[in-house]
């Protein structure tokens, strides 16, 4: 008897719960349970574009799919972002961001290369005075290092017992019709590069030579001095046309690949700040520097004005690049996080999306796009990083909210499984 008044009381329980629940489900809506189903049946399912990665990872899929972590693709709804990570801004915030963008087109991209060099003297207008005989110098006409001279000044005069020698022999063979003996007293003279008219007598009957400057330029060495002897082959001065002159430039290892001869070049120099001096490259070392890892170039600079001079620490610019026309967009539209390189699109009024992109060859303002967007769409390239922030934001608090919910339904199913 006890037993069966237990079961009854149970039984009652249950039935006022029921009762409760049915009544506080149909009059806390302010309708019937039966017409709250009926609405819920009739309206449309929303179509589903395709499948993001909770995580907010740039990943899409048009099936239902897991990640590595066993976490489900959430479903992306007609009328939702187009993407994970997608922002959405207002004319207002827009403005007051300071947003820009520019377009995605084909542009012609030259890259200057930038190196660093020193003048010097040009070797193909360098020239020595060196007496191919022995001999004393008699007077110095000039006698002064950086001294200007133009071609056939006099520069000294020298005394040789050799040349004398050469000379009497010369004249005694012409006076005694010696032909053989005169052709080669003749040669020697000739291979000396003695000129008759530069031949002189002093007092007391000894010859003198004038030897004068082969080239117009400046005195860069003089080491003749008053009454000093010199041999065969000793350079008495050296002189250089300073009308042009050379950069030996230094350039990286990773900028030689668009070099070639001819190439125009610009040169400034600390003496004349904001002026631009203009030349061409005139060689490429075809040896690579192992030590610092650089190519010698040379570059030739006209020096008409004698303003640039050996010695002198000059900044190269080489502008370099192909006629070809690159896809590009402007470096500063670029987000870089050194494994991924994003820009953000502007797929309509106030929505931006970021896209993962290959990048090619660049200069100061521009670098080319491989992959990821097409001619004529619009890329933010100011605010970008501020964008680029609030859609990571979006991204993980989607990323949490997603992980939170696939947490609680592991944890209800393990409720109903009993685990």
């Amino acid at each position: 008897m006890k037993q069966a008044n237990t079961l009854l009381l149970v039984a009652l329980t249950l039935s006022a719960f029921t009762a409760a629940g049915y009544y506080v489900g149909t009059h806390t809506s302010g309708v019937p349970a039966t017409a709250g189903a009926s609405d819920h049946a009739e309206t449309a399912p929303r179509k589903i574009l395709y499948y993001r990665n909770a995580m907010g990872q740039p990943d899409t899929s048009p099936v239902p799919k897991q990640d590595s972590m066993g976490m489900d693709y959430i479903p992306v709804y007609e009328g939702e972002d187009m993407t994970a990570g997608a922002v959405v801004l207002s004319p207002e915030k827009i403005q007051l961001l300071g947003v820009r963008t520019e377009q995605v087109e084909l542009r012609q991209l030259q890259r200057k290369v930038r190196a660093t060099g020193m003048l010097e003297v040009d070797e193909r207008k360098q020239q020595w005075v060196a007496p191919r005989f022995d001999g004393w110098v008699v007077k110095l006409n000039v006698n002064q290092t950086g001294q200007h001279v133009h071609a056939g000044t006099p520069l000294l005069s020298v005394y040789s017992p050799e040349l004398e020698s050469a000379l009497r022999e010369y004249q005694l063979a012409r006076e005694s019709g010696l032909l053989d003996v005169e052709k080669s007293a003749r040669l020697r003279l000739s291979n000396w590069g003695i000129a008759t008219q530069d031949l002189t007598r002093d007092a007391q009957g000894a010859t003198q030579l004038l030897l004068r400057a082969p080239i117009s330029g400046v005195v860069m060495e003089k080491k003749a001095v008053d009454g000093a002897r010199f041999a065969a082959g000793d350079v008495l001065f050296r002189l250089a046309d300073l009308s042009s002159v050379w950069v030996q430039a230094e350039v990286a290892e990773q900028d030689q690949g668009g070099l070639h001869l001819g190439q125009k070049v610009n040169v400034s120099v600390d003496a004349y700040p904001g002026e631009e001096f203009s030349g061409h490259i005139s060689f490429v070392s075809p040896v690579l520097n192992e030590a610092t890892r650089t190519l010698r170039v040379r570059v030739e600079l006209d020096n008409h004005t004698g303003q640039l001079r050996p010695g002198m620490y000059a900044a190269v610019q080489i502008e370099t690049g192909t006629t070809r026309k690159a896809l590009s967009v402007p470096v500063s539209a670029v987000i870089d996080s050194g494994t991924r390189q994003t820009l953000l699109v502007q797929v309509s009024e106030g929505r931006f999306q970021p896209r993962s992109v290959k990048l090619g060859r660049r200069n100061e303002e521009w670098v080319e796009v491989l992959e990821g967007v097409g001619e004529g769409e619009t890329v933010v390239s100011r605010a970008n990083f501020l964008i680029d922030a609030e859609s990571n934001l979006r991204a993980a608090l989607a990323g949490m909210q997603a992980a939170s919910a696939a947490v609680a339904q592991n944890g209800g199913e393990h409720a109903e499984t009993g685990h």
